[in-house]
């Protein structure tokens, strides 16, 4: 089975971007997403020298003679993945290009998923080619504080031509994979554990406000921006009880909190929606056991309807290939009542605003990167494909059908 996986993956994988001859791309789509108004029918989006230059009907958008232009019949900004684990958690599944964990430790603050992301991991090149062009990922829920996150685009050139944001969040767990031989083994434990580090770092933030010649704790500064608001905390949790108590530290210590997973967030709607807390909702297709006992499709509508704002992932897969598709996830989310253009939102605008980036990214307006998906129907419907990506107006395929 494992053989076959992997078999069908290369065989899949795009290509890597190839730069059009000139600087400037145009994409016309019989229908254009730009999220930041109406849908156009029958729109152009003019990019130039990777930012994008002009956006409208094609009648009111002069295409420059010799440019070369994309067809589609749906065109809308790149996709991004609220929370992955891809370029950490390769492909093969072997020990040399799995480093999202390390478990030497229950609390890691220090680890910087900018030193282990593989920009050409065939992952990458994999979920570009679903129009994915952006990527919030790092390290996995697998220990107490296993590292940090990052954003970073899916070019698969190299992590410091691609990334967008080296610092994101820092990954805590306050759930069965936080805990363990190296950890906590309890929840209790678990929570007191963090609260300790947090105090720790509220006590070095002050020193090093006091005293500037006070010695580095890479731990302790990671967690004192943390401390300022300026980083949140990405909690991975799905039972209630820890997701409440993560809403207490959040509190407790007055540092902001992503609620990653959240399988029974549907049980503390009010809690969520007086904290203002975002929510990354578990995949829709992750199996229901164990914590996700208690999970369901709906989760993203049931947010929806109850005014708490999220974002969509893929989250982390222990299986190989070790990602799913957001796309996919998407699909199956509109399939349970998530209204597709909700869905789109969550994948591009409200994505966008969760992780910080949405002076670059997350629609298609005038001075912002120019990052497209192409699609031949509802990117929501699973018959459709994606025919064209670009980023950063460099031109790749889509996925091979």
């Amino acid at each position: 089975m494992i053989a076959f996986a992997l078999a069908w993956l290369a065989a899949v994988v795009p290509q890597e971007p190839v730069a059009v001859p000139t600087t400037t791309v145009a994409v016309r789509g019989g229908t254009v997403w730009t999220m930041a108004g109406e849908p156009i029918a029958d729109g152009v989006v003019l990019v130039r020298d990777g930012k994008i230059a002009a956006v409208g009907r094609a009648a009111d958008v002069a295409v420059p003679a010799g440019v070369q232009v994309l067809r589609a019949a749906v065109v809308t900004p790149g996709l991004i993945d609220a929370h992955a684990t891809v370029g950490l958690t390769g492909m093969r599944n072997v020990p040399h290009d799995q480093d999202h964990v390390d478990r030497a430790s229950a609390m890691q603050p220090e680890l910087r998923a900018i030193d282990a992301f593989q920009a050409r991991d065939e992952l990458v090149a994999y979920l570009r080619g679903f129009g994915i062009t952006t990527v919030h990922t790092g390290h996995s829920p697998n220990a107490l504080i296993s590292g940090q996150t990052m954003v970073v685009k899916t070019h698969g050139r190299s992590v410091e031509r691609d990334v967008v944001k080296p610092l994101a969040m820092v990954a805590v767990t306050l759930g069965d994979g936080g805990r363990g031989s190296k950890g906590p083994g309890t929840r209790p434990k678990s929570v007191a554990m963090l609260r300790e580090q947090l105090q720790k770092a509220k006590e070095y933030a002050a020193r090093r406000q006091k005293d500037p010649d006070t010695a580095v704790d890479l731990g302790l500064d990671v967690l004192a921006q943390v401390i300022a608001r300026e980083v949140p905390l990405l909690v991975t949790a799905h039972k209630a009880n820890d997701l409440q108590a993560a809403l207490r530290v959040a509190k407790e210590f007055d540092v902001l909190v992503v609620l990653d997973g959240a399988a029974e967030a549907y049980t503390l709607l009010p809690e969520l929606q007086a904290a203002k807390c975002w929510v990354i909702p578990h995949p829709a297709m992750a199996r229901t056991g164990g914590e996700l006992a208690n999970g369901t499709m709906e989760l993203p509508k049931l947010l929806l309807d109850a005014g708490v704002p999220f974002a969509l992932q893929s989250g982390y897969e222990g299986y190989v290939p070790k990602t799913r598709v957001v796309l996919f996830e998407a699909g199956v989310a509109v399939g349970h009542g998530l209204p597709a253009a909700a869905a789109l939102r969550a994948l591009t605008l409200d994505a966008a605003r969760l992780l910080g980036v949405y002076a670059r990214l997350g629609s298609l307006e005038v001075g912002k990167d120019g990052d497209l998906a192409l699609f031949d129907g509802d990117p929501f419907e699973y018959t459709s494909h994606c025919v064209g990506v670009v980023v950063d107006g460099l031109v790749t395929a889509g996925a091979p059908r």
